[in-house]
């Protein structure tokens, strides 16, 4: 008796409704969208290949020389001698070379 009345007397059931909203609101606001972005760095990774220009998480641009299974070799402006391997998480954006 003490316990319904502590409870503002709402029963059982009103608590399990409102830890299973609480549940879902979760999963859309959190869990979804993390999912959403992992399917979709999984994608860019997958299209990476040699030849694409390439957008760093630092903010340079470059062109992929070497693929390899965790780490690309990425070749900075126009000196041949600017190649740095990175972390394949390193890159944020890709865009394919024209096919003029």
């Amino acid at each position: 008796m003490f316990l319904a009345a502590s409870s503002g007397g709402y029963g059982a059931g009103f608590w399990i409704i409102y830890i299973v909203i609480i549940v879902v609101f979760m999963w859309l606001v959190i869990i979804r969208p993390q999912n959403k972005q992992k399917k979709k760095e999984a994608e860019l990774m997958s299209r990476m290949e040699v030849g694409d220009s390439v957008l760093t998480s630092s903010g340079f641009y470059g062109t992929i020389i070497d693929i390899t299974d965790d780490t690309v070799i990425v070749e900075f402006g126009s000196n041949k001698n600017c190649r740095i391997p990175m972390q394949k998480q390193a890159i944020v954006q890709i865009e394919k070379p024209s096919q003029e």
